[in-house]
């Protein structure tokens, strides 16, 4: 499949003050759009001016829900370099998602080479600034106008660009979660796996409850007993328990992050063990009383790490620490960063440069 480059007439200007970036409100010139119909595969792979579809009031993507996404970024480097972090990972998850939606995969190599492309022609939405980044969203729709629930034999894949402000405006702060003891988000055999919007519709009503009465962010406990936490909306959570790293292991209930894998591999370069375990609510509040439970941290693309400071659970509250983000947990955030705007040496192969 060939790709083919449409022009553009009439640029849109930039940001003029990158302080005035807001996440997820302003788009490149650019989108990146291929189509799939059963029989034909993949076709019509083009980068064409940013712009709406028009769907049919029947496309099953709004009846069914088959639509996934990713999330990544492209940074500009201090050498005008620009760099991408793990892009291989997200399109290899991009189709984990597809699968389990039932959706046709992407060839991984073109639908790479093809968004390396699209960043390059909007290279200029590039922000220059500490900590500002181009927000990456690939994401794939069910087009085909059906009521049926089967899977679609039509679909729409595309890629779309947002440059994005320093997520910590401010400074990085501890977060307040409350642990939902009614609400889940995913359960075993389910779709909790994947990077798919309805996952995400599921947490918007407990998320809605916690934010006002306070609290940054929920953290979900498992669907079957409601006693094992799992993750933090967009986040997955790894927690400095009794001197070892501890975090929900992978078992179709916890999406499998690249900030996490990422996060897993430098602690044990660190010299602290790891363990893949569920992880119980009574622990955590225990633990934070007791100080064996020393820093918690959230790992995502967003985010990077974002620390904990306290945990409220039914009628109870604990802190961790003295209110600052622990030693380790800024340890990763700085040495992650480093490594994306690199200012450290990438020995694992993560960065690609365009």
């Amino acid at each position: 499949m060939d790709l083919k480059i449409l022009p553009i007439e009439n640029p849109k200007p930039l940001i003029a003050n990158e302080n005035d970036l807001v996440f997820g409100q302003q788009f490149t010139d650019r989108m990146l759009v291929m189509e799939y119909d059963s029989g034909r595969g993949w076709h019509s792979a083009r980068i064409q001016p940013y712009g709406p579809f028009q769907l049919d009031p029947a496309a099953m993507v709004l009846h069914y829900s088959q639509e996934i996404f990713e999330g990544l970024k492209a940074f500009r480097r201090p050498d005008g370099k620009i760099a991408m972090f793990r892009p291989q990972d997200n399109v290899a998850r991009f189709n984990r998602s597809a699968r389990r939606m039932c959706m046709p995969e992407v060839d991984e190599k073109f639908f790479l080479d093809s968004l390396l492309e699209l960043i390059r022609l909007e290279e200029r939405w590039i922000p220059h600034n500490e900590g500002t980044s181009l927000y990456i969203r690939p994401t794939m729709i069910a087009t085909e106008p059906m009521l049926g629930v089967r899977p679609a034999n039509r679909y729409l894949c595309y890629i779309i660009l947002s440059p994005v402000g320093a997520y910590y405006k401010g400074g990085i702060a501890p977060v307040k979660i409350w642990i939902s003891d009614f609400y889940v988000r995913a359960a075993e055999g389910g779709t909790g796996e994947a990077k798919t919007g309805g996952n995400y519709a599921a947490s918007l009503y407990a998320a809605k409850q916690a934010a006002e009465n306070g609290y940054d962010q929920v953290l979900w406990l498992d669907a079957k007993e409601k006693r094992f936490v799992e993750e933090v909306g967009s986040m997955n959570m790894l927690f400095l328990y009794d001197g070892k790293i501890v975090t929900s292991p992978l078992h179709g209930t916890v999406l499998d992050g690249i900030t996490r894998r990422s996060v897993l591999t430098l602690v044990k370069e660190l010299g602290y063990e790891v363990e893949e375990r569920a992880l119980s609510v009574d622990e955590v509040m225990e633990g934070a009383k007791s100080g064996r439970l020393e820093e918690a941290f959230g790992a995502g693309t967003a985010v990077v790490i974002s620390p904990v400071g306290s945990f409220c659970y039914k009628d109870t509250c604990v802190d961790l620490g003295d209110g600052k983000p622990g030693k380790l947990t800024m340890q990763l955030y700085n040495q992650l960063t480093a490594i994306q705007y690199g200012r450290q040496p990438d020995k694992h192969g993560w960065v690609t440069l365009l």
